[in-house]
């Protein structure tokens, strides 16, 4: 197992998020965002990393999860809250300016940070999620429209249910989710639309005999209790708290200019079902200065399942673009 520092609480933005570290106080800083249902320690390959490579790596268990506050109101998870959060570490840091990575939800934040606080962002890496432009219509309508009430995100929204069932039984619903993937992204999109609805919930609450369509597990029994501790603890809320948000930040972010103005580097994962490097196709149209690596035979779960091709191209792409303190 690798080895995982003991967090500092850090007051931020009128909360504290657990950070963990590595790396010299004086590197050039960079802050990694995990996603759902995740924690700091989904980088715990990464930090050591990039902290050898001279780099101060900044990595909180984000607002809702793990030691981090989590607030009540759904309406203090949204994107306002969450990148104010950031900027608020910065703060807390002396830090003019970081370079931000995030994987899954943590790649929606990270994305939206130059849009929100330009003068913060030095660079982003997105791990599996690609910079998404505002739609012309509620995303949770379009959701529901395609994919129907069950899909997960749209199943997300009714308070309370999807966080019981997830809560009945952490350790399983942490085998379900952290898993490889169980099929080429190519296959999945060749399957009838009723079995692509991503009806994550109903297919959790199954008997797990009828989880063949799963991929293997990809923690070992270690990392799995480390997870299964923490959210024992917590829940699951404030993460689905989240996803309670795109409404909300659709409507906030109108008239938002959608243009990335910083170097961007994109991580893909070939066999991500969800977040597929189709998405990525058109990005450099709002990220102009864009670089693109695919790593293959990959699920969702990319800086855990192969951590030692996400540390080389980050660090390749580090070095070569970022030079000199924040």
């Amino acid at each position: 197992m690798v080895a995982f520092p003991e967090p500092k609480m850090v007051k931020t933005n009128g909360i504290e998020l657990a950070v963990y570290e590595a790396g010299p106080k004086d590197g050039i800083p960079v802050v990694l965002c995990h996603g759902f249902p995740e924690l700091a320690y989904s980088w715990r390959h990464q930090l050591p990393a990039l902290g050898a490579a001279g780099y101060h790596v900044i990595a909180p268990d984000q607002r809702g999860y793990g030691r981090s506050s989590r607030p009540a109101a759904i309406t203090d998870y949204d994107m306002e809250h969450l990148t104010g959060d950031l900027v608020g570490l910065l703060d807390a840091y002396g830090l003019k300016s970081a370079i931000f990575c995030g994987h899954d939800w943590g790649g929606l934040v990270v994305w939206q940070m130059p849009l929100f606080h330009p003068t913060r962002v030095r660079g982003v890496i997105g791990v599996n999620t690609p910079f998404i432009p505002r739609g012309p219509i509620d995303p949770i309508a379009a959701m529901r429209a395609a994919f129907g009430e069950d899909m997960y995100i749209v199943y997300f929204q009714k308070p309370g249910v999807a966080d019981a069932a997830l809560a009945k039984d952490v350790r399983k619903s942490m085998r379900f989710f952290m898993r490889k993937s169980g099929m080429k992204a190519e296959d999945y999109a060749k399957l009838p639309a009723e079995q692509r609805n991503l009806a994550l919930v109903k297919a959790l609450e199954a008997d797990e005999t009828t989880w063949g369509g799963q991929g293997a597990q990809l923690l070992t029994e270690e990392e799995l209790n480390y997870f299964v501790r923490a959210f024992e603890r917590t829940g699951f809320t404030g993460g689905i708290n989240w996803y309670r948000n795109f409404t909300r930040n659709w409507e906030k972010s109108d008239g938002v200019v959608q243009k990335v103005n910083v170097p961007g580097l994109m991580i893909m994962a070939e066999d991500d079902i969800v977040l597929s490097p189709a998405m990525t196709e058109g990005m450099e149209q709002y990220v102009p200065d864009l670089e693109k690596a695919l790593i293959r035979d990959c699920g969702h779960w990319t800086q855990q399942e192969h951590p030692d091709q996400v540390n080389t191209i980050m660090i390749d792409w580090l070095k070569r673009r970022f030079i000199g303190p924040a």
